[in-house]
Formats: C-alpha cells, structure tokens, sequence
C-alpha cells in the first residue's frame, strides 16, 4: 500500500491549538491529516511543506469530511508527489549555485572586500559572514538587483502600452509572481530575478495590460502578446520553473 502522507512509525507532526490528527485508509493507500473545525462555510484542504490539513465548518459530519476526502484523493496525491519533487533547501556556503537572471551563479567567499558583488559566474561575498550574515547579504543585493531590474522593465513597457508608469513594490507572495489593483500599484515577486528575462518581461508586461484591462478577458490577453507574443508559452515556463527554484 502506497503511504500518501509521512510513515506510521515516525513521530506526527506538531499540531497548533484546535487541530487534530487522523488517518484514513484510502484506495491509494493510508492518509494522514491535520483536522480544523472553524467559523466558515465550506470545506477545503491545504497541502503544505507536504502535509495535509482539513479545515471544516463546525456542523460538518465526519462521514461528509471524509467523503469530501476520498473524491479529491488523486489531487492530494499529486500535491504531495509534488511536494517531494520539490528542491533542496539552498546551504549558505562557498560553491552554493544560485539562479540569477536564469543563470546558475556560485557563491564564493572572498577576504579582500565586504558586501556582496556580481564576477562573471559567480556571486562573490565577503568570507567574514557566518552563514546567516551570508544569507542575508545575498537576500539584500538579490532585492537590489530585483527592484532596479523591474523598474527598468517596468519604464519600457509602461510607454508602449500607454499607460501611466506606476508605482512598482517587491512581492514576497508564495503563489502569484505578480498583481496589480485598481489604484495602479503594482507589485512583483522579488523571486522573478532567478528567472530569465523574458519571464520577467512577460509578468511585467501582464500586470501592466492589467492597468489597461483589470481582467483576463480577450482583449487583456491581447494587449499583452503586443509585448509577449508568446506569452502563453512563456506562463507555462514559468509554473514549470517555480517548481525549480531553491527555497532560500
């Protein structure tokens, strides 16, 4: 029997105030779940870090929760199987490869200057940080890089869309690259700088038509392949390379 969830000997994991664990047998094998009854109105179920949890309107009988499981079991699966597939974890040390503008950059440590510096293929820093100083002099130029880089992006294309020049923020949003709502403000995941920049362009180019058209209608996407005619092609890239990248 196929384990969907983490193995029966080893130790559960830790459940915040309310929840619940349980189990249930399905076809594709032995589901573990955190359990969460609470003031709402449907029923939903989160995968997360490759855990599942169950969150249930007070008044919803066990047999509906697990009813409600049983149909949504080969999505549980693939989240999960996902959830495995998933990069490491970046190590903060010397000869560590980053993505940067889709190139794979090494750290290295260097003792002749302190900040942090782009050399050819390389990300060099100074070899006076201990790893949590490295992680977050990286952290700090890769949002410096970011946030010059967008808004370069962001004064080419304003003009060719006509619309105004808006404000532009960093994002730190688990699930979306970008937004943008009706006061004009948009924000832009500072991860999109592990990407190449034709991504970039296309996230800014669809945030911006966003400006213009604040849907998904036919003339939204049309107004965004005048920047990114393949723009579709390029979302696809996108999804797939989010489940790439190294969690930092």
């Amino acid at each position: 029997m196929m384990q969907l969830e983490f193995a029966l000997d080893e130790a559960p994991p830790r459940l915040k105030p309310g929840q619940g664990l349980r189990q249930l047998a399905l076809p594709g094998g032995l589901l573990w779940f955190s359990f969460v009854r609470a003031r709402r109105r449907t029923l939903t179920i989160l995968v997360r870090h490759g855990r599942v949890e169950v969150r249930a309107p007070r008044w919803t009988s066990m047999t509906d929760v697990e009813a409600f499981i049983r149909d949504k079991e080969s999505w549980i699966r693939r989240r999960l199987l996902e959830a495995r597939r998933a990069p490491p974890r970046l190590s903060w040390r010397e000869g560590e490869q980053l993505p940067f503008l889709g190139e794979n950059l090494r750290i290295a440590l260097r003792d002749d200057f302190a900040g942090v510096r782009r050399a050819e293929n390389r990300i060099e820093v100074s070899s006076r940080s201990s790893a949590t100083l490295l992680r977050a002099a990286v952290l700090e130029w890769l949002f410096v890089q970011a946030k010059e880089i967008f808004r370069e992006r962001v004064s080419v294309y304003a003009p060719r869309l006509r619309v105004k020049e808006p404000e532009v923020r960093l994002s730190n949003a688990k699930t979306q690259w970008g937004s943008c709502n009706a006061h004009g403000r948009v924000l832009l995941n500072w991860r999109l700088i592990h990407v190449p920049m034709r991504l970039i362009d296309y996230v800014v180019a669809h945030e911006l038509a966003h400006l213009r058209e604040l849907n998904h209608s036919p003339r939204f996407w049309a107004l965004v392949e005048t920047i990114c005619p393949d723009c579709r092609a390029a979302r696809r890239e996108l999804n797939r390379l989010e489940k790439e990248l190294p969690e930092i």
